[in-house]
């Protein structure tokens, strides 16, 4: 797939894994496709570079140390809501009762893992498309 002369060109994406070889994977492949990535390995390091900067999406695992994707979604939006509608989880635990009740609520777009590359990045341009008219 090609994505150069695409509106997605150069969108920067934080990639948020405790799977650091999934998340570096990610990385990778992203930029491959003329996206810039930066990863974290838990919440509370992704809120860190969220305070730093801003992204134009957030791919999520759920299930991760120190701070959860769930409560990770949450604090964003203290710190920065405007990024909530720019979310991407991604999981082996969306079945978890846990998350049901989250993923209803927050109404984000959710990849089983494993996830293939192509519709990893159907959903970013999705998402990159609804979410270009959101201010920064």
């Amino acid at each position: 797939m090609d994505t150069r002369n695409s509106p997605v060109n150069n969108k920067h994406v934080l990639v948020v894994d405790d799977d650091i070889e999934l998340a570096l994977m990610f990385q990778t492949l992203l930029e491959v496709h003329d996206y810039q990535a930066t990863t974290a390995a838990n919440g509370v390091q992704a809120l860190k570079r969220l305070k730093e900067s801003d992204v134009d999406a957030i791919l999520c695992d759920l299930s991760m140390p120190e701070l959860s994707g769930d409560l990770f979604y949450d604090e964003v939006g203290r710190v920065r809501p405007h990024l909530l509608k720019r979310f991407i989880f991604i999981t082996g635990n969306a079945d978890d009762p846990l998350y049901e009740t989250f993923l209803r609520r927050v109404k984000a777009p959710v990849l089983a893992k494993p996830v293939s590359l192509e519709r990893l990045l159907e959903e970013l341009k999705a998402l990159l498309g609804t979410a270009a008219g959101l201010p920064k």
